[in-house]
């Protein structure tokens, strides 16, 4: 994706949302919810319908690429690993990052981040970063293809690669990064029904999010938003094209 080797300057008052004071995704009202667009069938959610989608793609662009930035530093690479567990019904393996964390604490969240100088590629990074946050071991995934990148406001380029999990995987959480990991339907996720469309105009910026929150049994609801939910939109996109 192009960057602007000179930007404009950025306005004093710009800064994430989440370093906003005070500030909860959650009590930022609903502007529109995607009920009119329909799933993704079933059929195409199975794992032999998603290697061949990525074999042969359909035309089709991505929703959401860019953020607002917050930031002048020179944009980096990074890579989070999507990872479809295959069950009877695959699922999406999403982590809940810890609280104590400098970026986006609290947050759920796909497994990755910064590209290090030795990684060979976007697929090395996701998966190093897999490995490292909840010990899934490279043995057990399938990488079938990558999205188009999306660029965050803190200036990371990031690369979506897609993976297929066995089911039987074992995990270990870094407990310096991730507090949980947990699945959610890929139907769910898949069926524009649970988009939310969210805007927020604050220091003179308008600023829109989808969110997709789901209810996780006891653990309550999983609000899931910001670049997690921009790249599963994406990714509805690409597999509803």
């Amino acid at each position: 994706m192009p960057i602007d080797p000179a930007p404009a300057p950025l306005p004093p008052d710009l800064v994430p949302l989440s370093k906003l004071p005070n500030f909860d995704p959650r009590t930022v009202p609903v502007a529109a919810i995607d009920s009119q667009l329909p799933p993704v069938p079933l059929p195409r959610l199975q794992a032999g319908a998603l290697r061949e989608r990525f074999r042969s793609p359909p035309p089709w662009q991505p929703e959401v690429r860019v953020e607002p930035r917050f930031t002048d530093r020179t944009p980096a690479d990074a890579s989070v690993l999507v990872p479809i567990v295959l069950r009877e019904q695959p699922t999406v393996l999403l982590t809940e990052r810890t609280t104590h964390l400098s970026t986006h604490s609290g947050q759920i969240a796909f497994p990755g981040g910064k590209r290090d100088p030795t990684d060979a590629d976007a697929v090395h990074t996701a998966l190093r970063e897999a490995h490292e946050e909840i010990g899934l071991d490279g043995s057990f995934v399938e990488v079938i293809g990558r999205m188009d990148p999306y660029t965050t406001g803190t200036g990371f380029i990031v690369t979506p690669v897609i993976g297929l999990v066995h089911a039987g995987a074992p995990l270990a959480l870094n407990p310096h990064e991730v507090a949980d990991a947990f699945e959610v339907p890929l139907a769910f996720l898949m069926n524009p029904a649970h988009h939310r469309r969210h805007v927020f105009d604050g220091a003179g910026v308008r600023r829109e999010w989808f969110s997709m929150p789901y209810t996780d049994g006891a653990a309550g609801e999983r609000f899931i938003w910001g670049v997690t939910a921009a790249i599963l939109r994406n990714f509805y996109r690409f597999l509803a094209a």
